[in-house]
């Protein structure tokens, strides 16, 4: 092969890994899922959001079904306050439970939808009242440990 076409066969390998290096980021980022369809916004409030991101996930029985799009403190309560814009496809009723789960033992943070029992549905800017915060897996740990502690010292003081 002379030496042009071997340059154009460079060329296009570069281009097809700058291609695939640009969608792998766009995936890892979570910009690639991109609805388009109509939104509607709901808030939650929680003591403890741990590691959630703007642009987390909102999930219902393992399916996305909507966006993390702000975080933000309340300075009179003090609680996070989470911004959702949810696909407009599902409704949920005025008892939805919100949690904070984390994918796998130390994956990304998402919000999950429990659905409740409630006839009223939820409409554009409500606020989910029932919510359950992040488990800080290094708060439990020093919970455990400090436990265990306080155990040998009791231990210790009895002989």
């Amino acid at each position: 092969m002379n030496r042009a076409t071997i340059d154009l066969w460079v060329g296009i390998f570069v281009a097809i890994g700058l291609g695939s290096l640009l969608f792998l980021a766009l995936k890892v980022g979570n910009l690639a899922s991109s609805n388009g369809g109509p939104t509607y916004r709901l808030e939650a409030r929680f003591d403890n959001i741990g590691g959630l991101k703007i642009r987390g996930a909102v999930k219902s029985a393992g399916v996305v079904i909507g966006r993390v799009t702000g975080i933000r403190l309340d300075p009179a309560e003090y609680q996070a306050v989470v911004d959702m814009q949810l696909d407009d496809r599902y409704h949920f009723d005025k008892e939805t439970i919100a949690t904070i789960n984390t994918s796998g033992l130390l994956g990304e943070q998402y919000i999950g939808l429990e659905v409740g029992g409630s006839p009223d549905m939820m409409k554009d800017g409500d606020t989910i009242k029932k919510t359950q915060s992040a488990v800080v897996l290094e708060k439990l740990i020093s919970q455990f440990m400090f436990s265990k502690a306080s155990e040998g010292d009791a231990a210790d003081n009895k002989k």
